[in-house]
């Protein structure tokens, strides 16, 4: 029925505990670890961090997402208003230059650890890394 380990009668509380205690490692750290990995820069979604070559970097909610989407879709152009819809939902009250300037800042960031020309722009489609 799915156990995989069990206590014998009259038990120990002290054993009890630490059979707990390692069934909660194991399900725990067999989890996936929520970091997407491309080119060397590791992306560690649930610290809104950013790594290359031992450097660190910390990323606001916007450079989070913008980076999170082009990993996801790694080698693969991803159109502007695809990320607006991704980012704001909608594109009604987001000035288009508002991407531009996020998208700025995180290139300034990734190239402050030592990432250079991650983000590749493709002009009138979008970006990609």
């Amino acid at each position: 029925l799915g156990a995989d380990d069990f206590i014998t009668k009259p038990y120990n509380t002290q054993i009890l505990l630490a059979h707990i205690s390692s069934v909660l490692k194991r399900v725990y750290h067999s989890e996936p670890a929520n970091v997407l990995s491309h080119r060397g820069v590791e992306l560690d979604v649930s610290r809104s961090t950013v790594r290359f070559n031992g450097s660190k970097a910390e990323l606001s909610k916007n450079e989070l997402r913008i980076l999170h989407l082009l990993m996801r879709n790694k080698e693969r152009i991803v159109s502007r208003n695809e990320m607006m819809d991704d980012l704001w939902q909608s594109e009604e009250f987001v000035d288009d230059n508002t991407l531009t300037v996020n998208i700025n800042r995180l290139r300034k960031k990734l190239e402050g650890i030592g990432v250079c020309d991650y983000l590749i722009t493709k002009r009138g489609l979008g970006y990609m890394v």
